[in-house]
């Protein structure tokens, strides 16, 4: 079930009301009690308690882990110099950073993805987390920290030196996360990334602009379910035929 709070003065939320207004089934608007001024709503995934039997089956298998990837999963970023950012001109973003590579300073332009930072707030209540981005430390180490917002959430992190370099592509290992693969879920836009793992990953549409993408709360149903299984390989390896959409 999904939730809605207000969220007014945004030229992007009005939009996406009036696309979600589009999909819907009533004929006519004012029916339902809407306004022709209508403010953002923005999608909330609605947690209810957990009954005897989910708590009791919950309690039989281990706790899973997440494995997050950061550029084009979570976040967009472009950095000074880029000519043709792939965000809209003017707008703003989320937050700036500030880091030096090879003694030169450079600042990076970092948007979020619709509804991340509640996504990360609700499945870090479901799974350990971990961020495991081919970014170099110094620049994936900094956006985490952002995301993470001092909740420490996001404490385990690996980075591009943990990931291996094979025909200019960097695979990331998920055995050096966590030994039973039977417990580790990579959530990553790139497939080639988790190539040796693909039983393992739920694939994601790469987010560069995009306001009105929900791909991230999309996912909350069958992360919620998943967390109950007792191999996450007997369910992602049956979706196989997505990895090739993205």
């Amino acid at each position: 079930k999904y939730l809605f709070t207000c969220l007014p003065d945004s030229f992007e939320a009005r939009e996406s009301c009036r696309l979600a207004l589009s999909r819907c089934s009533c004929k006519d608007p004012q029916d339902i009690g809407i306004k022709l001024i209508i403010q953002y709503q923005t999608v909330r995934y609605d947690l209810l308690p957990l009954s005897s039997i989910s708590r009791s089956r919950l309690n039989a298998v281990k706790r899973k882990v997440l494995v997050l990837d950061l550029d084009e999963t979570l976040i967009h970023s472009h950095h000074d110099g880029v000519l043709r950012p792939s965000v809209r001109p003017g707008t703003p973003p989320d937050f700036i950073l500030k880091v030096v590579i090879d003694k030169h300073p450079v600042r990076f332009f970092v948007h979020k993805r619709p509804h991340v930072d509640f996504f990360l707030e609700v499945v870090s209540q479901w799974y350990e987390l971990v961020v495991f981005t081919a970014s170099m430390e110094i620049y994936g180490s900094a956006v985490a920290d952002r995301l993470d917002n001092n909740r420490s959430i996001l404490k385990r992190r690996y980075y591009r030196q943990h990931c291996t370099l094979d025909l200019g592509s960097y695979i990331k290992d998920l055995s050096v996360v966590h030994s039973d693969l039977s417990s580790i879920v990579i959530l990553d836009n790139s497939p080639g990334a988790y190539r040796g793992h693909p039983d393992n990953a739920i694939p994601i549409k790469s987010w560069f602009s995009d306001p009105s993408d929900t791909a991230l709360l999309n996912l909350l149903p069958m992360l919620d379910a998943l967390r109950f299984t007792a191999d996450v390989r007997s369910v992602l390896s049956r979706n196989l035929h997505q990895h090739r959409l993205w």
